[in-house]
């Protein structure tokens, strides 16, 4: 077992800096609630780890399978609960392909093997709420 340590010092009111890896990111408030603004939230942060791990995974296998796109985006709705803790629940991901001729059955296969074995954040989420997905294809001429 590996562990990861993370530091992060407060600047301004409520935001924190923090260092991952030599990539320095601010968290912070909206300033309605006595932030700054200086950074995204700590929470869609999570919606966002989210999409860049299921994208990589996605994007190492089809790599592999020697499967050529035009363009992958990766879209996440979640709906937040109303009382506190305000959580996020029902997360659905969107994933959409486009290229010409794409391969549907490689496809499916990369974004499975993504949600079922390999992303770490989505198996963390999935502990907490449903986490669901479509793949969407665009065929380019």
């Amino acid at each position: 077992m590996s562990k990861k340590k993370i530091k992060a010092n407060l600047i301004g009111n409520m935001g924190f800096e923090m260092d991952l890896d030599g990539h320095k990111f601010i968290t912070d408030a909206a300033e309605k609630i006595g932030g700054n603004n200086l950074g995204p939230r700590p929470k869609q942060l999570m919606l966002a780890a989210l999409i860049g791990c299921t994208g990589i995974d996605i994007m190492s296998i089809l790599k592999k399978m020697r499967v050529e796109l035009d363009d992958f985006n990766i879209e996440v709705e979640a709906d937040n609960t109303e009382e506190h803790p305000k959580v996020y629940e029902n997360i659905h991901l969107n994933f959409i392909f486009k290229g010409k001729d794409l391969p549907k059955d490689k496809i499916e296969k990369a974004v499975s093997l993504s949600q079922e074995k390999y992303c770490g954040v989505s198996a963390m989420l999935k502990k907490a709420t449903s986490v669901t997905y479509d793949i969407v294809y665009e065929e380019q001429n």
